[in-house]
Parts: structure tokens; sequence; C-alpha cells
């Protein structure tokens, strides 16, 4: 499924610069394909997503992690049900 959040495939969603992987706002224990599934995912250039410094990247960065995964869930919530639906997909809720 192509990305609910964003309509602009080849930007970064962080930073602007091209576009050349995804980043799935919601990860880990397998949420990653239920993610993938509802199309919670943005473009990411390969710095911002896992190659630039820490404070840089979304991945092994607890702050950026945790903002990933709230905004995944606000949107989830936003296009397919409440935060009761959400905790029964993805087994957790965020918010």
């Amino acid at each position: 499924m192509d990305s609910i959040v964003t309509t602009y495939k080849d930007v970064c969603f962080f930073c602007g610069r091209p576009a050349e992987c995804e980043h799935h706002l919601l990860f880990g224990q397998g949420i990653r394909l239920l993610a993938e599934e509802d199309g919670i995912k943005v473009p990411s250039c390969n710095k911002c997503h896992n190659m630039g410094s820490i404070l840089e990247r979304v991945h092994e960065n607890p702050m950026a992690e945790k903002l990933s995964k709230m905004l995944g869930q606000a949107i989830w919530e936003k296009n397919y049900g409440d935060r009761e639906a959400f905790r029964k997909r993805y087994g957790k809720s965020y918010l």
C-alpha cells in the first residue's frame, strides 16, 4: 500500500532532500508489517532514516523513535479508527 501520510514520495519527510528509502512510522516486534499494510510510512533519505549521526536519524534515537510511533498512531486513528481499535491491531498505544 502507498503511504497515507504524504503524497510526496520523492522527498524526504524529515529534511526535504531526495528520498532514498521508506521509514515505517510504526516499527518493531512485527509491527512494521502492519504499518506496511496500513500505509503508515514516509519517504526518507538514508541520513535521516538510519545512516546519519544519532541526532540526525530516526532509528536508534529514542526520542525520534517515540515521536515517530506517536505520529504513526495519530495518523492511523485519523484514517482507520479510534484508540481502542489501534490497541487491538497493534497491541499497544503510544498516545
